[in-house]
C-alpha cells in the first residue's frame, strides 16, 4: 500500500462498509488558523520572513510553576540543558525553581554554563570522554567556576573511572564522580553491586576522587506500553534496582559514606512526577516537559502548554498538486483519493523534525519528497495560504531542533518580544 494511502486511511478515514469492503475516502482536514496562530502570524510577520524557532515565554513560565507546583516536596529540580539550549531559557527555569542544579550533556554547553553562571551545580547526563573532562577542566582553570569541584562527572564503568584517576593524578586535581546505574532502560550504566563496588574500590583508590552519589535515568517507564501492570512493574523495579545500588555502595564504602552533599538524580520530563521523597532519589531532572514539543504530548503533561513553535513563510502558492512530469498521474490519483493532496505550497525550508500544526491539514508532501530549502506542503482546498502566510509546526523535540534556526523569537502572546541567542550547534 502506498505510504499516502496508508498514512491517511489511519489518520482519517472513517470506517469499512460492513460487508462490502469499501474504504471511504479521508474527510476534508482543512481549515485556518485558530486565534492563536492568527496572533502567532501577526507577529512573525513584522520581523524577518525566515523559519524561525518560537518560544511562547507565558506559557513556558506558566509550565515552570506547573512542574515546581508538582514535584514531590523533598525532591529537588535540576534543570536539563539540552532541553533547554538557550542561557536565557535555563536562567529563567534556574529563576523560577530557585536553583543553581543543572544537568549538563557536552563539553561546549557545560563551558558556555561555567562562563554565564559561575555558581551552577553541574552534573553530567552522559558521561564525557576523559579528554573531554580534561578540555573542560583547562578551559576553565583559573576562573571563577571551580569545575573541580562544582562539576559531577558521570561514571558507567571501571574502565572510565581508572581513566578518570589517571586525570586527577595528571592534573593534580580533585575530582567529584558521580556514578550511573542501570535502572531498568538498559542503555548503559551499572547495573550490578559486584559492577558498581568495582568502580568504589577506582576511588578509594586516590584521595583525589570522591564519591558524589548516583544517577538513574527511567524514561523507558513513560514509553512501556500502557497495559495493566506493566508502567508500574517497571517502576517498581527501577525504583527498588536505585535503592539496591545505593545500600551497596552504602555497605561497601561503611565509615566512608559521605554524610552529606550526595547527589541521587533520577526522573525526567515525563517521569518525574512519579517520584517522591520516600525512595532513594533526592533530585529530579525535567527540561523538554517545560517547552512541551510534541513527543512529549503525552497523558502526564495534559497539564502543561505546548511553548515552542517552528513558524516559517509561504514562499509559493502552487495550484493543484502535481508531480515533475513523468510521475504526474500519481499526484492526480493521490488528489483524486485524498482531497488533503489537493493543492501545494512551497514553504521557506522545512524537513525538520516536526510536524505541521496550523492551518489544519497542512502537511508536508511525502510523494513530492523531503525538502531543506522548499518543502512542499499539501492541503485541500479549504486551505486559503497565499505567499507571505504562515505556517506553523510543533518540533518533536527540543534538544536538537532549537539549535537549527538561530536566537529564539519570544512570543508574549501578542509580539516577538526578544530575541534570545542559542548555545552553538552541538550534540
Amino acid at each position: 500500500m502506498p505510504s499516502w494511502t496508508r498514512r491517511h486511511w489511519l489518520a482519517t478515514s472513517t470506517a469499512v462498509v460492513a460487508g462490502a469492503g469499501l474504504v471511504l475516502r479521508p474527510s476534508d482536514e482543512g481549515g485556518t488558523h485558530d486565534a492563536y496562530f492568527a496572533k502567532l502570524q501577526r507577529a512573525m510577520q513584522a520581523g524577518p520572513a525566515m523559519p524561525t524557532l518560537v518560544v511562547d515565554s507565558q506559557r513556558f513560565r506558566a509550565n515552570l510553576t506547573k512542574v515546581a507546583s508538582t514535584v514531590s516536596p523533598g525532591l529537588a529540580l535540576r534543570v536539563v540543558v539540552k532541553s533547554l539550549p538557550s542561557l536565557e531559557l535555563v536562567k529563567e527555569a534556574l529563576t523560577a525553581w530557585m536553583t543553581h542544579k543543572v544537568m549538563v550533556f557536552n563539553a561546549p554547553q557545560l563551558l558556555s554554563i561555567a562562563q554565564a553562571m559561575p555558581q551552577a551545580d553541574v552534573l553530567l547526563g552522559k558521561p564525557f570522554p576523559v579528554s573531554a573532562a580534561k578540555w573542560v577542566l583547562e578551559k576553565t582553570a583559573g576562573t571563577s567556576f571551580n569545575a573541580a569541584r562544582q562539576v559531577q562527572w558521570l561514571i558507567d564503568t571501571p574502565a572510565r573511572a581508572a581513566q578518570y584517576k589517571e586525570l586527577a593524578q595528571a592534573m593534580n586535581l580533585p575530582l567529584r564522580l558521580n556514578l550511573e546505574i542501570d535502572v531498568g532502560l538498559h542503555r548503559g550504566g551499572l547495573e550490578s553491586d559486584p559492577a558498581l563496588v568495582d568502580v568504589l574500590k577506582v576511588i578509594q583508590s586516590h584521595p583525589g576522587l570522591q564519591f558524589s552519589g548516583m544517577m538513574g535515568y527511567d524514561a523507558h517507564v513513560a514509553a512501556i506500553p500502557d497495559l495493566p501492570g506493566l508502567r508500574r512493574k517497571a517502576m517498581d523495579h527501577a525504583q527498588a534496582a536505585y535503592a539496591a545500588r545505593v545500600a551497596a555502595a552504602r555497605t561497601h564504602l561503611g565509615a566512608a559514606w559521605p554524610s552529606a552533599g550526595l547527589t541521587f538524580n533520577t526522573g525526567g520530563s515525563l517521569t518525574y512526577h512519579l517520584h517522591d521523597s520516600t525512595h532513594a532519589a533526592n533530585e529530579v531532572s525535567v527540561g523538554s516537559a517545560t517547552v512541551k514539543p510534541l513527543d512529549f504530548e503525552k497523558p502526564s503533561t495534559a497539564e502543561l502548554q505546548a511553548a515552542s513553535f517552528i513558524a516559517t513563510p509561504v514562499l509559493k502558492a502552487m495550484g493543484a498538486f502535481r508531480l515533475p512530469v513523468g510521475v504526474e498521474a500519481i499526484s492526480d490519483a493521490a488528489a483524486w483519493w485524498d482531497r488533503n493532496q489537493s493543492q501545494a505550497f512551497a514553504i521557506h525550508g522545512g524537513h525538520w523534525l516536526a510536524q505541521a500544526v496550523s492551518p489544519p491539514g497542512v502537511q508536508a508532501s511525502s510523494l513530492y519528497g523531503a525538502s531543506s530549502n522548499q518543502q512542499v506542503m499539501v492541503a485541500s482546498k479549504t486551505v486559503s495560504l497565499q505567499p507571505d502566510d504562515w505556517v506553523m509546526f510543533r518540533p518533536r523535540q527540543s534538544e536538537a531542533v532549537f539549535l537549527q534556526f538561530g536566537a529564539i523569537a519570544v512570543f508574549d502572546g501578542e509580539r516577538i518580544s526578544a530575541r534570545w541567542p542559542v548555545f552553538e550547534a552541538s550534540a
